[in-house]
């Protein structure tokens, strides 16, 4: 759209991970343009640090006690956030709905809706080699509730192809999606000399970030390797892997201002927006070697096979210790993140946003017009 003034949004997010700086970014961003938009939680509460990324705009966060769908895999909380979010909806009477998850597609909505798909159990089972729960009747229902959102969104977004391939074989939803890379905004400074350490962000309990393969291979290395994230120690007696806890996002953007080397062993990452975000603050990026990253960072990182604790620990050293590699490394992940910016991700949702209501605006609207006159 060429404009956004005077479209309300009405955009659910989670607070757990990347969903919620995605969430915030592109919705400050969107307000920004002149759209009304209201974020509505679901899941835990925005701690006070995440809310403080939403202080100076125009966004107006609506929080709720709802459940996440894979909090409630058996949809024992269907009926009540059916009822929550449609009267949500008769209240803004928003122009468009896009939610950050897939069962609430299923809803009645009068409004267009879109569904972004930024992971789901079923592949990151899959990618996990963790599946024997996934036969479980609570999870073959949750299985369920996301096919058919996908099938009754009007559009739904993929954040990068490798991803939006799986939700495709894995769902079968009618129509095929729409890519649109997220976005960060740059980093504010990048030094010009950086710490000669090992950066790494991600949820220690979480199976998919690999992030035990870094403990494994910290001993011996000639620099400290340094983790963000929520959860329980990952570390070994004298180990010179250091945890940091959970940290507020600007916390952690300072970290990979000064860090050397980001990396990310992960075995399922529909985009990662920590890698970008690492970029963008000139870290050197060691990858993982599948799908999404080879996609979106070919030419600009190192790919190590995710399970391969010597190659690993091999890469780490080399590029602790060579500091010319490093530094090419690292203009070329920043040079890279600048391909993925938030207005160039605000810009696409816009223009999805334009489809969507040229297509469904004069039904809509005669809705919208029929119930402010009853």
């Amino acid at each position: 759209m060429s404009t956004l003034a005077g479209v309300s949004i009405l955009m659910t997010t989670d607070t757990v991970g990347g969903v919620w700086s995605y969430a915030t970014a592109l919705a400050t961003t969107l307000a920004a343009r002149g759209a009304d938009i209201h974020l509505v939680t679901l899941g835990p509460a925005p701690r006070a640090d995440q809310r403080a990324m939403l202080q100076g705009t125009s966004v107006e966060l609506v929080e709720t006690d709802l459940a996440l769908e894979w909090q409630d895999p058996d949809a024992g909380d269907l009926d009540h956030a059916r009822n929550v979010l449609l009267a949500l909806e008769r209240d803004i009477r928003p122009d468009i709905v896009h939610l950050n998850s897939f069962r609430e597609a299923t809803f009645d909505w009068r409004a267009p809706v879109l569904v972004v798909a930024h992971s789901c159990v079923h592949s990151w089972g899959l990618a996990c080699n963790e599946t024997g729960f996934l036969q479980e009747p609570g999870w073959q229902r949750y299985r369920a509730l996301v096919a058919d959102g996908l099938r009754r969104a009007d559009a739904w977004v993929a954040p990068s192809c490798a991803f939006g391939e799986v939700i495709g074989r894995m769902h079968e939803p009618h129509r095929p999606g729409a890519l649109i890379w997220n976005g960060a905004a740059p980093a504010r400074q990048v030094p010009t000399a950086k710490d000669t350490f090992v950066l790494a962000a991600g949820r220690m309990w979480d199976k998919a970030k690999n992030l035990q393969v870094l403990a494994e291979c910290a001993d011996g290395l000639p620099c400290p390797i340094r983790v963000a994230g929520a959860g329980t120690d990952i570390t070994r007696p004298q180990s010179s892997l250091q945890q940091l806890g959970e940290l507020a996002h600007g916390e952690l953007r300072d970290w990979m201002s000064r860090a050397a080397i980001f990396a990310s062993p992960a075995l399922y990452e529909p985009f990662g927006l920590s890698v970008l975000e690492a970029a963008s603050a000139g870290c050197a990026l060691v990858l993982a070697d599948i799908p999404t990253f080879r996609e979106l960072w070919q030419d600009a990182a190192v790919f190590v096979v995710p399970s391969d604790v010597r190659a690993l620990r091999s890469t780490l050293s080399w590029l602790a210790t060579d500091h010319r590699a490093r530094v090419m490394l690292q203009d070329a992940a920043r040079q890279r993140a600048a391909r993925y910016t938030l207005s160039r991700m605000a810009t696409s949702y816009g223009e999805l946003y334009g489809n969507l209501l040229a297509q469904t605006a004069p039904d809509h609207r005669t809705k919208i017009l029929a119930e402010a006159c009853a």
